[in-house]
């Protein structure tokens, strides 16, 4: 029989529901493994053990009196130390925010308690969540559970991290360069990036207020190892909130009843190096998807190579404006990150940040007329497989995880549009991340796509770390 700390989010769930299990040891056992394994990963940097005990039992007394219990009642989960967690601070994996107390939830973590999910720990990102490695200046080194001398991804690797290695069933952290979906490419999970604005996004400290980049761009989401429970993330959290003018009350596509779809398969996608391996793996995951019934085509969205230099203008612009801020608090390692970034493109003008708009509503114009042809592209996560760490300290490589290893995960982010990720096969003895990409609101059919891929390939995680 699994332990506890081996089952899913809604099978811990459904075995609380129905007396199989309480609650506490639900949480107990998690607190256990997180004791066992977190010393070789650091993916927990904050417990919150007292806090959640007392939830756990009032949960389980939710269970003895019969009262209406929500999705993922009594389920732990972990958040992302960039997401306010009331009376917790939101470090932003810096020193300087280190006591950074937030008074009330953020709404993604207040959705979830309404769904029944305890908060018990907070997990590791680097500094203001600006590289794709997750090495903190607070914290330190978050380890990939498969290798540890390869990153766990980032933004949120700590979240991926734990969750690949059985401390945690779910978790939620967010995504404006990839941040869900690279950390569940490297650590063999599943997530998705929603549509920009059906999951709301609000903090109380300080800067509460969004530049350009984070509106059109950023999103919270969910982690899981299941699809299944990614989905009943998504469901808990997303909808309109007054504390995000961006957010909206949308109704999200699913996949019908028997339906099938042309699917477009772009395994090497344009623009520089993919991996043979990672190349195979998406064919594979195409191969799965024809077994079901579904058409796959070999084709490529338009502008594929124009929105690496869009996303990078965009992100830069608003670096530019706040970089003295920055330059305060960030440490050595991630001021290098920005300024190599910054080497590669030119800074921004007044024409050309006017020019970038009216480029961007043309990408999106013709991706969705891309999507009334093929309503789901397949592709790479990364192209290239997990560097290892300080990779991207080295000036010379910074062009090559720019172009090669992260160019599939931004046209996700520069668009608004939802991308799930769900592992399928291996390259160099590391899982792959296969990203299923839909049109704008169509986030619960990706996850229905992602999931029929799931359910043919298995799910091959919790793991224990590899130490050596």
């Amino acid at each position: 029989m699994s332990e506890l700390w081996q089952l899913g989010a809604l099978e811990l769930a459904e075995k609380i529901r129905h007396g199989d299990a309480s609650s506490r040891d639900v949480l107990e056992a998690h607190l256990a493994r997180v004791d066992t394994v977190n010393p070789h990963l650091n993916a927990i940097v904050r417990r919150l053990d007292d806090e959640a005990r007392a939830a756990a039992d009032a949960a389980d007394r939710a269970v003895a009196d019969r009262v209406p219990l929500g999705p993922l009642h009594g389920v732990p989960c972990t958040v992302k130390e960039n997401i306010d967690l009331a009376g917790t601070p939101t470090t932003q994996g810096v020193p300087a925010l280190a006591d950074a107390i937030a008074p009330i939830d953020a709404p993604t973590v207040e959705r979830m308690r309404a769904a029944g999910a305890i908060p018990f720990a907070r997990t590791n990102l680097p500094d203001l969540g600006l590289r794709v490695h997750t090495h903190s200046a607070l914290h330190g080194l978050t380890r990939n559970p498969w290798n540890p001398r390869v990153t766990a991804g980032g933004s949120s690797g700590g979240e991926a991290a734990a969750i690949a290695s059985g401390m945690s069933p779910i978790g939620l952290g967010n995504d404006i360069g990839g941040s869900l979906r690279n950390p569940a490419h490297c650590c063999g999970i599943a997530s998705i990036k929603p549509t920009a604005g059906v999951v709301p996004i609000a903090t109380v400290v300080p800067p509460e207020d969004q530049l350009l980049s984070s509106q059109q761009m950023l999103c919270e989401g969910p982690l899981a190892r299941h699809v299944k429970d990614v989905r009943a993330g998504l469901s808990a959290i997303a909808g309109w909130s007054a504390r995000d003018p961006r957010s909206v009350p949308a109704r999200l596509t699913d996949l019908g009843a028997g339906e099938r779809l042309s699917i477009a398969l772009m395994a090497e996608p344009p623009g520089g190096d993919t991996h043979p391996e990672i190349a195979a793996a998406v064919r594979r995951a195409a191969d799965l998807l024809a077994d079901q019934g579904h058409e796959i085509v070999e084709a490529t969205p338009p502008s594929y190579e124009e929105i690496l230099e869009m996303w990078a203008m965009l992100l830069i612009a608003d670096v530019l404006i706040t970089r003295p801020l920055l330059d305060m608090v960030l440490s050595d390692d991630a001021r290098s990150v920005l300024d190599s970034m910054m080497d590669q493109y030119p800074a921004p003008t007044l024409q050309s940040s006017v020019e970038l708009q009216g480029n961007r509503y043309h990408a999106m114009r013709a991706w969705s007329s891309f999507f009334e042809q093929h309503p789901v592209l397949l592709s790479p996560t990364w192209a290239l497989p997990a560097f290892e760490h300080g990779a991207d300290l080295r000036g010379e490589e910074v062009v090559t995880i720019m172009r090669d290893t992260l160019r599939p995960v931004l046209p996700g982010n520069l668009l608004g549009i939802p991308a799930a990720i769900v592992p399928c096969g291996m390259a160099a003895g590391l899982p792959v991340g296969v990203q299923v990409l839909g049109d704008k609101f169509t986030d619960l059919r990706c996850l229905a796509i992602a999931e029929q891929i799931q359910n043919a390939e298995g799910v091959h995680t919790p793991i224990d770390p590899v130490t050596d």
